[in-house]
């Protein structure tokens, strides 16, 4: 297994200060890279793992933070912090375009060559960097099919893959058509893929005494396995890597 360097990285963001997990591949020379977002909760060990494990393949990773390195176990102190977020593109963007500045400051980043994934809300953040015209080589979003503001999703210059699961009440059918419809509608190259029987998070797993869950939400560890073998095909067919 090639040797990974990891390390935490601070940036400012959203009036906060932001603990992102960076992960270096081996070797000295320049990579592609790839930007991670986590779920509403924040950023936590599994999302790192994430970030590592995408170093072993090559790619320099940043797991960006969402709330200043806390971790929500109650749902509706999160969703106090979430919805006004949620609801303002241009805080989503802040959040994303401070984690990917970090990101394309490391030496080690080829900025010419970098990726978004975004888990729920990292996925909206992601989402939302590529309406604001971010030069990504492509965008995959996990349970966050968010739209945009109208129009917008026409500044979005690379390929977009979205996962949600089939049972999931918080992307429900309405919303994953109006997401298709507004990336159609866009031009964009999208697609969509919709796992049968899998509630929201279905990709996360449990966390753990401690943590109270939404109604809906759920893990799904074959769909899980499914949706990461999707992302890493995304990358491998936009944003190739050899270890």
């Amino acid at each position: 297994m090639a040797t990974v360097t990891t390390r935490t990285v601070e940036y400012p963001a959203d009036g906060l200060t932001m603990v992102g997990h960076l992960a270096l591949p081996a070797g000295a020379g320049r990579r592609p890279a790839v930007l991670i977002g986590p779920e509403g909760p924040g950023l936590n060990d599994f999302q790192r793992g994430r970030a590592d494990a995408l170093a072993e393949l090559g790619y320099v990773a940043l797991a960006f933070d969402l709330h200043g390195g806390r971790w929500y176990t109650d749902p509706q102190e999160m969703l106090a912090r979430l919805d006004p977020i949620l609801a303002d593109p241009d805080r989503l963007r802040d959040i994303g375009f401070a984690a990917l500045d970090v990101l394309c400051a490391e030496p080690r980043t080829d900025p010419d060559h970098v990726a978004g994934i975004g888990y729920g809300t990292g996925g909206a953040v992601v989402l939302e960097l590529g309406r604001a015209g971010a030069p990504l080589r492509a965008i995959a979003t996990v349970n966050g099919l968010i739209t945009g503001r109208p129009g917008e999703a026409a500044h979005i210059s690379c390929p977009v893959w979205a996962g949600v699961g089939s049972e999931d009440p918080i992307q429900p059918p309405a919303q994953r058509e109006a997401f298709t419809a507004e990336m159609q509608a866009a031009g964009v190259d999208w697609r969509l893929v919709t796992y049968g029987g899998a509630e929201h998070a279905f990709h996360h797993p449990p966390v753990g005494p401690g943590q109270t869950v939404l109604p809906g939400v759920g893990y799904h560890a074959k769909h899980a396995g499914r949706a990461w073998r999707d992302i890493l095909a995304l990358l491998g067919e936009c944003l190739p890597s050899v270890a």
